[in-house]
């Protein structure tokens, strides 16, 4: 980290929580704190883009001349000089007066998250279909495909579910005749937590259909 020394007070204020936010995100995060008034780099932490305090911040001369609301820019998307994705965020920092006085840049390196969802992705992906051959007699992975297929479509979570809609369940589970192995009751029941008495009373009210 390097700061000049003739930084302005109503920037030199600003260091602590620039490098409170450095030691914070390091080594992922480069800040940099921008002087408008001489057009150059003030101060800046985890300097990971080759620039340096002193530097031109390369802004564009009229910003923060005019007269200007803004308070936060961002976040935006860049790239670092070894191609690295950066996601950036800017702090307009004012004057009492509201003249803008500098900018607190964040330059957050998140190629790392790119690559831990690239990583997981590629594990987590199930790009061939299951083969038929070792699936079509398996009665059990057809009963928890349906049943969570089935939570799915109408958005409900397994702990959430009432009576009413164990009845619909059921009535679905049966219409595609997944009751027809003898232990699919007893399989259903350990997977909603019911007993095997509570499965048959909902398929004998699916049958009267769907009255409880």
């Amino acid at each position: 980290m390097n700061i000049e020394p003739t930084i302005p007070f109503s920037l030199a204020m600003h260091a602590p929580s620039a490098a409170a936010i450095s030691a914070l995100l390091y080594p992922h995060a480069e800040v940099v704190l921008h002087d408008l008034a001489t057009g150059r780099i003030a101060g800046i932490w985890n300097a990971f883009s080759g620039r340096a305090a002193g530097m031109e911040s390369l802004i564009e001369e009229e910003f923060g001349k005019g007269p200007g609301n803004e308070t936060v820019l961002g976040p935006y998307e860049k790239v670092g000089p070894d191609g690295r994705r950066l996601k950036s965020v800017s702090a307009v920092l004012r004057h009492a007066e509201g003249s803008a006085a500098g900018l607190l840049c964040i330059n957050l390196d998140v190629s790392r998250i790119d690559d831990a969802v690239k990583l997981l992705a590629a594990f987590a992906g199930t790009p061939e279909p299951r083969p038929q051959a070792l699936f079509s007699r398996d009665w059990r992975e057809e009963i928890n495909a349906a049943l969570h297929g089935w939570l799915r479509a109408r958005g409900l979570a397994l702990s959430a579910m009432k009576r009413a809609d164990r009845v619909a369940l059921v009535a679905a589970l049966e219409e595609q005749g997944l009751f027809k192995t003898r232990n699919a009751v007893d399989h259903l029941a350990s997977l909603i937590g019911a007993s095997r008495a509570s499965i048959y009373n909902y398929l004998a009210a699916a049958r009267r259909g769907g009255a409880v």
